[in-house]
């Protein structure tokens, strides 16, 4: 029996998810949670084969967590399913350790093969979003300009963001010019919509 943790936080998808898994003979869901701050705890209780994680959920993001159930549950395979298929969120996953990434929009028999495919150690990934993740190159974004171009994607100041993240404001400046011109924008609003479009931030 392959078991399953389910991260979703939208509560009709998670229960129609575990409903939908639960009818296939080798498949348990064991855990079920709604924010990204519960997966890793949970995943440690259920210690699951696999765990099914949306990226855009309250507290951490699936991104984010892959990596630390990578570190600390290694047994895990991690398949990432979401709503957004952004070629940079498909890069980002990868680098986090996920076996696989799939777009929320596919039939529930592909899931269910790709939780079975990726336990057998393939790599399972969106083909369409394969191909657009490879046209579309690396995040030019550093750690530190992603950082900076999220704090300011909300309107904040260059004061609120310097204080925000312990950084000078003409630091603040120098990493949002950065980002502007490496993204081929006019300005910081623009970057962090292209930035978050191509699933950099």
């Amino acid at each position: 029996m392959i078991t399953v943790l389910l991260a979703e936080d939208q509560g009709m998808m998670r229960g129609a998810l575990a409903l939908l898994l639960g009818m296939e003979e080798d498949i348990e869901v064991v855990a079920q949670v709604s924010s990204g701050d519960e997966v890793v705890p949970a995943a440690l209780a259920a210690r699951p084969d696999v765990a099914l994680l949306d990226i855009e959920m309250p507290g951490r993001s699936g991104l984010d967590v892959a990596a630390e159930l990578r570190d600390r549950l290694p047994s895990c395979k991690v398949l990432i399913l979401t709503t957004f298929g952004r070629p940079g969120y498909l890069r980002r996953a990868m680098e986090a350790g996920a076996r696989g990434f799939l777009v929320k929009d596919g039939p529930v028999e592909e899931l269910a093969g790709a939780i079975r495919r990726v336990l057998r150690g393939e790599l399972v990934v969106d083909p369409e979003l394969a191909a657009a993740a490879l046209s579309a190159g690396p995040n030019p974004l550093t750690e530190r300009e992603r950082e900076v171009l999220a704090a300011a994607a909300d309107g904040a100041t260059v004061a609120d963001i310097a204080a925000r993240l312990h950084l000078s404001e003409s630091t603040v400046r120098n990493y949002l010019s950065s980002s502007i011109g490496k993204t081929g924008t006019r300005n910081r609003i623009e970057a962090a919509r292209v930035a978050r479009h191509n699933g950099w931030l």
